[in-house]
């Protein structure tokens, strides 16, 4: 390893290290997922149902000829249902070698803040988003929830 690696700080250690997020909402939360965990971003899908699946599970869709596990974050996070007929994106990430598709309600930017600005979720964050939660960033008007995605893809439930 070169000194210049060896010397280097680690990634939370100084203000110039930036955290990069894909920024997308369920129910009117803003959320983060780390933007190297994202694969694929996509618009409205076929989504077959998968027989006796658990209910967070939507059921799978077709990504270029792999298949895809669509888990719906609305009901992983137990929040009401999307209405009828809303459009739902998803956003593709890997777990495990295997692709899930994340259903949310909107996807919006990719996002760069820096490292020192991330905080331990607070004591007011409600179960089950503390439960999927890596941290937040306050933003300016909006708290910026960082979605753990391999706990979220975890299909056991959190103990």
């Amino acid at each position: 390893m070169s000194q210049a690696l060896a010397e280097r700080p680690a990634a939370n250690d100084t203000a110039n290290d930036e955290k990069v997020f894909v920024t997308l909402t369920v129910a009117d939360q803003l959320c983060g997922v780390p933007a190297l965990s994202v694969r694929d971003i996509l618009g409205e899908q076929i989504i077959t149902r998968i027989p006796m699946a658990p209910r967070e599970v939507a059921g799978s869709l077709n990504l270029r000829g792999r298949i895809v596990t669509a888990v719906d974050l609305r009901r992983r996070l137990n929040l009401p249902d999307a209405p009828p007929g809303t459009p739902r994106m998803s956003v593709v990430a890997e777990q495990g070698g295997e692709l899930y598709a994340l259903l949310v309600d909107q996807v919006s930017e990719v996002i760069s803040l820096p490292a020192s600005a991330f905080e331990r979720n607070p004591p007011t964050l409600p179960p089950p988003w503390s439960e999927y939660s890596a941290g937040i960033f306050r933003l300016q008007n909006k708290l910026l929830v960082v979605l753990d995605t391999a706990r979220l893809l975890a299909l056991a439930p959190v103990e």
